[in-house]
């Protein structure tokens, strides 16, 4: 909360020759009238002002009663000068535009087409329901947490943190994983940021699945590498079209983004065994299998890992808040000080005491409980999508089949024009993504990824309600 009676703090600056009266009036004008100084906002008093500049007071009056006069400012009896003019932010100075251009290989990487946030029914994908957090507690934590932390920290992360991951995805997963081999990272895009970093020279070739994560394909453009788009079947990626110059080959097999199937056990084997041969990392981004709701998932390629070929990630993220920057990675211990360096390179280390209440939140068995609860809900609300799929929507899409995770995709099996479903529905408040939206390039598969995390259980059946007359509508 703004104090408006205490007076705010005053760059001004008198280098140079010239009236310094004026140049008082101007840089206070300026900063009036571009918005870094806001209405009902205090002045020093000009005997403050005066001596912290080292000039008379009457140079500062002087200027002052120019200010009032022009209607920026107003003094108030007994209470001090106070700014009465309200500017523009958008008339804010700016840096100098300059000749700096970055690299070639960011002017290549387009601005992210995410369907722009704050429709009222939300069927984006990888957003979690802030609403199920327990915010009251991890307020207490946090605050036991920041009275705690002082000093810099291991650019591994905070040791109880890590083994509390350890245990957790030991417990939950059957991850094989020390302490030691964990490695706490701002959420999986840093994770996946580091293994960049260790692991991809510029021109090496990474794969990655197609359709797939977005966000990952374009990071490792970012570095340089060379992308590949592998192609995706009901058994997980192609292992044969793998390019044989692949040096690392990013993969969500517990739940494919964006498909949702699960990559069959031979396929995993297939994998491990295309790595090896090849002298491969394979990097295992295990993002939201937390949440199944009917078979039990397969052994993490992780476990089944017998070369030290896999790096797991994960994140917190979509199990907690999308806004809780914390995540892991687990990696062979040859790439253990490499990652820590470059962790260290980055930003030095994370946040400690959110690692901190973090560490309580699992070892207090308060996550486990968490996870339970909200699996409750997300479990009803991905029956209301596979009801309404086998139901009012299968004239136009069939559900690709998944047990896991806060989506569902639905290819098209009817005539609807599936760009133009997209734009009536974010007309009528609901923002859902395309399947298109996870390919490289254009391919022939149109269809939806209906995220049900971030919308309410009773908003569901009104958004689908939406998607089902849309879609009957635009195919009449």
């Amino acid at each position: 909360m703004i104090d408006w009676a205490k007076p705010v703090d005053l760059h001004i600056s008198l280098e140079g020759r010239g009236d310094r009266t004026d140049r008082i009036y101007r840089q206070l004008r300026d900063a009036i009238l571009d918005g870094r100084l806001r209405p009902g906002e205090r002045v020093p008093p000009s005997r403050e002002l005066a001596r912290d500049l080292s000039v008379a007071r009457n140079t500062v009056a002087a200027a002052y009663d120019r200010l009032v006069g022009d209607g920026f400012l107003a003094g108030r009896s007994g209470a001090g000068t106070f700014v009465s003019y309200g500017g523009s932010p958008a008339l804010s100075r700016r840096a100098p535009a300059g000749p700096l251009r970055p690299t070639p290989r960011f002017l290549g990487i387009p601005p992210d087409a995410s369907p722009t946030p704050g429709a009222r029914l939300d069927l984006r994908i990888g957003h979690p329901d802030a609403s199920l957090f327990p915010l009251a507690t991890w307020r207490r934590l946090l605050a036991r947490s920041v009275r705690a932390s002082a000093e810099y920290d291991d650019p591994a992360g905070l040791p109880p943190l890590r083994a509390a991951v350890a245990r957790h995805i030991g417990l939950s997963r059957s991850v094989r994983a020390a302490p030691a081999d964990v490695l706490i990272t701002a959420g999986a895009q840093q994770g996946l940021d580091l293994v960049a970093r260790v692991l991809v020279e510029p021109g090496a070739v990474v794969a990655v699945e197609e359709p797939g994560y977005r966000p990952a394909r374009r990071l490792f453009g970012s570095h340089g590498a060379r992308v590949a788009g592998v192609p995706v079947d009901a058994d997980g990626i192609v292992v044969d079209r793998i390019p044989a110059a692949a040096r690392l080959v990013y993969v969500t097999p517990s739940h494919q983004h964006p498909l949702g199937t699960a990559m069959s056990l031979p396929r995993r084997t297939a994998l491990l065994a295309w790595a090896q041969e090849h002298g491969a990392a394979i990097v295992e981004d295990d993002y939201d299998s937390e949440f199944r709701y009917s078979d039990r998932p397969l052994e993490p390629l992780q476990s089944l890992d017998r070369t030290g070929r896999v790096i797991y990630v994960g994140s917190f993220s979509k199990t907690l808040l999308p806004s809780l920057r914390l995540g892991f990675l687990v990696a062979p211990e040859a790439l253990r000080p490499a990652l820590r360096t470059a962790r260290a390179l980055a930003d030095w280390h994370g946040e400690p005491a959110a690692q901190a209440a973090l560490a309580a939140f699992i070892d207090e068995g308060l996550l486990r409980r968490h996870l339970r609860k909200v699996g409750r809900v997300y479990a009803a609300r991905h029956d209301l999508v596979v009801k309404a799929a086998a139901g009012p929507l299968a004239p136009w899409f069939a559900p690709v089949p998944s047990s896991a995770g806060l989506h569902l995709a639905l290819r098209c099996t009817g005539p609807v024009d599936v760009g133009a479903l997209v734009r009536a529905l974010r007309a009528a408040e609901v923002a859902v993504e395309p399947l298109s939206h996870f390919y490289a390039s254009p391919a022939d598969d149109p269809g939806l990824a209906i995220g049900f995390g971030a919308i309410a259980t009773a908003d569901l059946p009104a958004a689908l309600d939406r998607l089902t007359d849309t879609a009957a509508a635009l195919s009449r």
